[in-house]
């Protein structure tokens, strides 16, 4: 494993977002931090950075939003009102993950034990005056995804 860290301005994110879009070596990514640390706005950028024409929005009810890629998908879930793994069954998670699309996901802990070897995580935290600390966590055993 490596870590890469960056302290960003918000109005300094889409800098942010290509770097860890150079950085990435899978499509599956967990997003963490707390409520309101911003993990939505970094995925809305990381969407227009990719070439999606779509806004990222929180799934929290819905528990996965889709959006278009100009020849992939991202599928963006939420599970913070998951209170169980058959839930996540339930929806069909492992087909999602078997997929070779985009899997961006918040709240990632409550499906824990279903989360592939090759999952990578970004770590988001407030630290005031519209600045945020992020840790990119890569797995160094996989080769870096092809970008757009």
């Amino acid at each position: 494993m490596k870590t890469l860290e960056f302290t960003y301005h918000l109005n300094d994110i889409d800098a942010i977002v290509s770097k860890v879009l150079e950085h990435l070596n899978s499509k599956i990514i967990i997003f963490n931090g707390e409520m309101g640390a911003g993990k939505t706005t970094f995925i809305n950028a990381l969407l227009q950075a990719m070439g999606s024409n779509d806004a990222a929005t929180s799934p929290t009810f819905s528990i996965v939003n889709e959006y278009d890629l100009s020849n992939d998908k991202v599928y963006h879930f939420d599970f913070y009102r998951i209170e169980s793994i058959e839930e996540a069954y339930n929806f069909g998670i492992e087909d999602y993950l078997s997929s070779n699309h985009w899997l961006f996901m918040e709240w990632a802990e409550r499906i824990e034990e279903l989360l592939p070897e090759n999952t990578q995580t970004i770590t988001i935290t407030d630290i005031q005056d519209n600045k945020r600390f992020l840790e990119l966590t890569l797995n160094t055993k996989i080769q870096p995804t092809k970008q757009l």
